[in-house]
């Protein structure tokens, strides 16, 4: 079983998770969903957070092997959680075929950063061939 890595950061509680496995998955997912429940998100927000988690543990698994979902609260004027699902693997190649909905992935419908992205607030991802891939979303508590 995974275990939860947990620290501080300057932005609050910071939960680590390392993402190998089916397994991993849910518990980054459920990690995430009690997460939100602790910082206030109504149970909507919380499957959307919870699926975007699942969709990019998933990801990790499938295409990198192995990866790590990092779980953050923020605090401030953009109080709400932030997800850093990071991997070492092969990259990404041609990201706006992906993001265009063009590009398929061998495995999937290829949807999963696409539908991620709309469920979220802020979305970022930097990926490079050969050099694993880090995306970063956020979801704000209204």
């Amino acid at each position: 079983m995974a275990s939860i890595q947990v620290g501080s950061t300057d932005h609050g509680t910071c939960q680590v998770v390392p993402v190998a496995k089916e397994q991993d998955i849910i518990i980054a997912r459920n990690a995430g969903r009690e997460l939100c429940r602790r910082i206030g998100f109504g149970p909507t927000e919380q499957v959307k957070v919870a699926t975007a988690i699942s969709e990019l543990a998933r990801n990790i698994v499938l295409y990198a092997g192995r990866g790590t979902i990092e779980l953050r609260v923020l605090d401030g004027p953009d109080k709400g959680i932030e997800i850093i699902a990071r991997d070492d693997g092969p990259g990404i190649e041609d990201l706006e075929r992906v993001f265009a909905g063009v590009r398929r992935s061998r495995r999937g419908m290829g949807l999963g950063l696409i539908g991620t992205k709309r469920l979220m607030d802020r979305f970022n991802i930097v990926s490079k061939p050969g050099s694993g891939t880090t995306v970063t979303i956020a979801k704000r508590l209204r």
